[in-house]
């Protein structure tokens, strides 16, 4: 078996997930969009669930590997100024509700597993985050660092499991998320790092 096939499938999977949702895309689609035969892709999965477990599997190591090269950095005002770059972009946002829909709805078990999953991911970073603040000066010494992580981690599980919600009272995730992420980053900075996230 071939790792670099493996992948491409996955990729191709979820581009077309991403574009048409889960539920309108079938192995004979994904197929036809790579040129391969249906028995080449069940070399590499057995069926569409495997594949979707896999490729939640693979988002979340894509999502470690960004934060770790992000946090591995010589000094932590490099993430604070990503931050800021970061919530200045547009994400597009339309490509993600039925996406999380048809995943709520008809995969349910992998849904939960990889909120699950990215929870624990997400607290584990920002506990790095926090920590590593702290000994540059650029976060408070004050917080709980614990209860900080858990209630960020928190509110993406949610703002990603609840969307519905939002989009009826007009928002989305990624405004949520980069409103989310401003109010920790403004509470949990010390002065210095203040100045250095808001340019001052």
């Amino acid at each position: 078996m071939s790792e670099e096939v493996q992948k491409n499938i996955i990729k191709t999977a979820c581009d077309l997930f991403f574009r048409l949702g889960i539920r309108s895309v079938s192995i004979d689609d994904i197929c036809h969009e790579l040129g391969i035969s249906k028995k080449t892709f069940y070399v590499y999965f057995d069926s569409k669930d495997t594949l979707i477990e896999q490729l939640l599997q693979a988002n979340l190591q894509h999502t470690a590997r960004k934060l770790e090269g992000l946090l591995s950095a010589n000094s932590l005002r490099g993430v604070v100024t990503d931050i800021v770059r970061r919530n200045a972009e547009q994400d597009d946002v339309r490509r993600v509700p039925q996406l999380v829909y048809d995943l709520k709805k008809y995969y349910p078990r992998q849904f939960a597993d990889f909120q699950r999953q990215a929870f624990l991911q997400q607290q584990r970073y920002i506990r790095t985050f926090l920590e590593n603040g702290i000994a540059e000066g650029l976060v408070r010494e004050d917080i709980n660092i614990e209860l900080s992580a858990v209630l960020f981690a928190k509110i993406y599980a949610v703002a990603l499991r609840d969307f519905e919600e939002m989009e009826a009272a007009g928002y989305n995730v990624s405004q949520l998320g980069h409103a989310a992420l401003d109010i920790l980053v403004r509470g949990v900075l010390s002065d210095e790092g203040l100045r250095l996230y808001t340019n001052d």
